[in-house]
């Protein structure tokens, strides 16, 4: 017999259902970045974030439309039907033309979407001086061929122009555009005011990274003595419209206040750890606030776009020593759901996942055991069958309805091969000035 939670969604065909499975409101990926070919895949591993970063300047040069279509294909495999995208380009005069691009590959693929569209302006490959701080831990040689890349970046009001018209070309009920600082320690003090600013005018969205790494906080508290956060609050920028990503380094009061101004905090658990920046505090969000939502970033414990094993990651690893726990399946769900489609200015519950999950219990001698302690659990993205978005059909057995997944990663391969040649050239550079990005933060 199919169970279901929450009640079956209008207009749902009855030959996508089979006995034994289970339908539950669709998690959101809160938090992401559209790697349609992973880091791994072009040398990316895993380090601490700053030493990682450099190597993303071996991301192959590929179409904006076929990167994020393969991207978004493996969300929907997985039975998640809407993501926040963090676009990954710094060149505004090309941000209105590679925004339609990643619109249109969610349309196609049909599910929902938060474009977090990127500002900066400030403090390039490292904090507290810029490019310049990495000079005499380089080559001359590899200064020479890396410092024409050091970023040239647009006027503030460009900036954020270019996110307005951004918005306006792209009205629309299944995709929401909204202001992407990618971070206070690469946005200048006048940049956010602007950000605070035009946000408290529009009534648009911010989305920004904030203390994820232990650099980040011992850099951010030298440059605001009285804390970043409190900084953000005394130019009006925390409120409701804002989520921030990561927050691993985020003390006590800053969570009550981020809390008091209604802003929403996405975890991401798997990246935290890859990239050593530690463990945010949910069980602490979970007590008192803020409210937390879950989010891939681009990475996943097994580098697969598995948002379920990620729910799982975090049920384990906030679990706590006590008797009882305190962090439920519960507060994860309702993280997952309700708080990442209020990031994303999205209706929560909206959106349904098929799951298999006769295939979950096959084993099972009771069948009153918790369905959400089955799926934390056991829930693996191959347990997904179905997908509905918006009352539409996004995926069912494996397949997507609109969109060839394998031939389109097959093509988005061979963009990414054609372009090994200038990686190669690349890659001394990279490591270069990975290896003084370390040395210069091992100085501190």
């Amino acid at each position: 017999m199919t169970t279901h939670i929450g009640g079956l969604p209008e207009g749902l065909p009855l030959d996508a259902l089979r006995d034994g499975n289970l339908i539950i409101p669709s998690p959101v990926n809160a938090h992401d970045h559209g790697y349609g070919i992973r880091t791994l895949d072009f040398g990316g591993l895993d380090d601490a974030l700053e030493v990682w970063i450099p190597s993303l300047r071996l991301r192959p040069r590929t179409d904006p439309y076929l990167e994020v279509l393969v991207a978004f294909s493996r969300l929907a495999l997985t039975g998640v039907g809407a993501t926040m995208h963090c676009h990954n380009s710094l060149n505004v005069d090309r941000l209105a033309d590679e925004a339609k691009a990643v619109i249109r590959a969610a349309a196609d693929v049909g599910i929902r979407l938060g474009l977090s569209c990127p500002l900066l302006d400030y403090d390039p490959w490292a904090y507290g001086g810029g490019p310049e701080r990495l000079r005499r831990l380089l080559d001359e040689a590899d200064w020479t061929v890396l410092s024409p890349s050091i970023p040239n970046y647009a006027p503030i009001a460009r900036q954020i122009e270019a996110v307005e018209q951004v918005a306006a070309e792209n009205v629309g009920p299944m995709v929401d555009v909204q202001f992407g600082p990618i971070g206070p320690q690469w946005c200048s003090d006048a940049l956010l005011e602007a950000i605070a600013g035009a946000s408290a005018l529009s009534g648009r969205r911010i989305h920004m990274h904030l203390l994820e790494s232990p650099r980040q906080r011992t850099w951010l508290d030298r440059r605001f003595p009285q804390g970043v956060v409190r900084y953000l609050d005394e130019i009006g920028f925390l409120s409701p419209r804002l989520a921030v990503a990561h927050g691993v380094q985020l003390r006590g009061d800053e969570l009550e206040l981020l809390a008091e101004r209604g802003v929403q905090l996405v975890s991401n658990p798997s990246a935290n750890l890859r990239l050593r920046s530690g463990v945010a505090p949910l069980p602490l969000m979970a007590q008192n606030g803020p409210e937390f939502a879950i989010g891939l970033d681009g990475t996943g414990f097994g580098d697969d776009q598995d948002l379920w094993s990620e729910l799982r990651l975090a049920y384990l690893l906030h679990g706590g020593q006590e008797i009882s726990r305190s962090f439920t399946a519960a507060v994860l769900f309702d993280a997952a759901i309700q708080t990442g489609a209020k990031v994303l200015n999205m209706p929560a519950a909206a959106d349904f996942a098929v799951i298999d999950y006769a295939a979950l219990t096959a084993d099972s001698l009771f069948e009153d055991i918790d369905e959400a302690e089955v799926i934390l659990t056991r829930m693996r993205a191959a347990h997904a069958t179905g997908l509905f978005v918006g009352g539409n059909e996004v995926m069912r057995d494996g397949r997507l309805r609109n969109v060839d997944f394998a031939a389109a990663r097959r093509e988005l391969l061979e963009q990414a091969r054609a372009d090994l040649p200038r990686l190669q050239q690349e890659r001394p550079r990279v490591r270069a000035l990975a290896e003084a990005t370390r040395r210069y933060y091992a100085e501190w």
